[in-house]
């Protein structure tokens, strides 16, 4: 058991109120998080203006060279935070230490040398010579969801403090340990004090006052569609600037013509890594009518064999969920995936030894025989589930894919290199994959289309989104 604190202005802070951080892999509660509100976000909001000067002033080769510490500082702490991750959210600790730590230190390492390399645009005319110039915004909020904490957290703050603003982060009171964690490691690299501000606590509480502060130049949230349309309704007439990456019910669509076994592995992952609990997971599995028997037989034989069990395990494949409620909201799905007419192949609780037998733990499940107008296919489950759907050319795997008010991603697997094209030029998604999933560059843009989001991180977009353009127009 440990009590978490909140760090502002370069120091620990105790809370008078607190909540539970619970295990969901055994039901334990494992640490005391500060339930902060108005008053700790205005002191964190206040530090971070008095820092903003002095550091939006420093040259971008030392800002980048503290993002260089602080990647250093979480590379050589990689098995403690990716042991704390899996103990926070549930997931496998292999999960962990091959992609969500790698990613925090690439984050940092990236836009320390994004930073270095940055250039401006020039405009001769008649007379005159045009340059512009990219300025901070001043103090911004960070608010994260609980799926990938630590990975999340800093994609935001990793550029936002190479552009020179100084930072509010509040992250999800479900997974608080891996952001204390990096407050510690921020702390350790010798930041400026109210550079990097860490406020706990709950998103209508914190989070709700971090978006409602006048003194907060821009927000960038990663979460719910929901929540994603309240922090726009509450920002937007502050004319703060806004990135909203939200929701998604992404198609996998495969072709006859695939690579059958890397279809089948392609797609398993993209249905179930992370217990499902990834915005960009395929969660709508539509697959070419010849091909649809084989390949389910096959999707389901490897889905059902992935190995569930204890997180800190090496061989474990799938941990629990991230809370008991969130299971239970899966499980209310697959309920009404039976009402609305649809089979289901598993979604069980599985039997573990103690203590895991306690946990928010449930197998893949693989839902078939659905209308694709039904809730079901249509909302966003975030867990371990799947619909499948059959499509018989082209142009109706097209329809079936953008029949659903989310576009964030799409995979498409197929040899037919003319047909990938095409089909990637008509699917309404902010990102696609031919022949893979979730592999990322991260100078491309990330972001989705329709109730997926608005804007776009990733390179030096997210430069561009932290800092505001002033043109400078020289009259000869």
């Amino acid at each position: 058991m440990r009590t978490l604190q909140h760090y502002i202005e370069g120091g620990w802070r105790d809370s008078i109120a607190h909540l539970d951080d619970v295990a969901p892999a055994t039901n334990r509660v494992i640490a005391r998080v500060p339930r902060g509100g108005v008053a700790e976000v205005d002191a964190a909001v206040v530090a971070a203006t008095r820092a903003f000067p002095a550091w939006s002033a420093l040259p971008a080769e030392k800002r980048a060279e503290y993002c260089d510490a602080i990647a250093a500082g979480i590379a050589a702490r990689a098995e403690e935070l990716a042991a704390l991750e899996s103990l926070d959210t549930g997931k496998p600790v292999a999960l962990a230490r091959i992609m969500d730590v790698p990613r925090a230190v690439a984050n940092f390492r990236f836009f320390a040398g994004a930073v270095r390399h940055a250039a401006t645009d020039c405009h001769e005319m008649p007379g005159a010579l045009n340059y512009t110039l990219r300025r901070p915004l001043g103090v911004v909020g960070l608010i994260t969801p609980w799926n990938l904490p630590l990975y999340l957290l800093t994609w935001k703050a990793a550029p936002a403090l190479a552009a020179g603003n100084t930072v509010v982060c509040k992250p999800s009171e479900l997974t608080p340990l891996t952001a204390s964690a990096l407050a510690e490691i921020v702390h350790e690299a010798e930041l400026p004090p109210g550079v990097f501000n860490l406020v706990h606590g709950l998103g209508g509480e914190a989070g709700q006052s971090l978006v409602e502060h006048p003194d907060v130049r821009a927000i960038s949230f990663t979460g719910g569609t929901a929540t994603g349309a309240r922090v726009a309704a509450t920002a937007a007439p502050q004319f703060k600037k806004l990135s909203l990456e939200l929701g998604g019910k992404n198609p996998t669509v495969v072709f006859a013509d695939c690579d059958f076994d890397a279809a089948v592995e392609g797609a398993v992952q993209a249905a179930f890594r992370n217990q499902g609990q990834i915005c960009l997971c395929g969660s709508r599995l539509l697959v070419e009518a010849s091909l649809q028997d084989r390949f389910i037989a096959a999707f389901t034989a490897r889905a059902r064999a992935l190995q569930i069990g204890d997180p800190a395990a090496d061989v474990t494949q799938l941990g629990a969920l991230v809370s008991h409620a969130h299971r239970d909201k899966v499980e209310g799905y697959l309920r009404l995936a039976r009402e609305e007419g649809g089979k289901v192949v598993g979604g069980e609780r599985p039997s573990l030894p103690p203590p895991f037998d306690a946990g928010a733990f449930l197998s893949p499940a693989i839902v078939t025989g659905l209308a694709p107008d039904c809730r079901t296919v249509q909302e966003e489950i975030f867990g371990p589930v799947v619909s499948v759907h059959a499509f018989r050319n082209d142009d109706e795997a097209i329809a079936l894919a953008n029949n659903v008010c989310y576009g964030l991603s799409a995979s498409v697997w197929t040899r037919d290199l003319a047909r990938a094209h095409r089909v990637a030029a008509a699917l309404e998604v902010g990102m696609v994959w031919v022949n893979t999933w979730l592999l990322r560059d991260l100078r491309v843009p990330f972001g989705g289309t329709k109730a997926s989001g608005v804007g776009r991180e990733g390179g030096f977009r997210s430069l561009d989104f932290f800092t505001e353009e002033r043109n400078v127009c020289i009259k000869f």
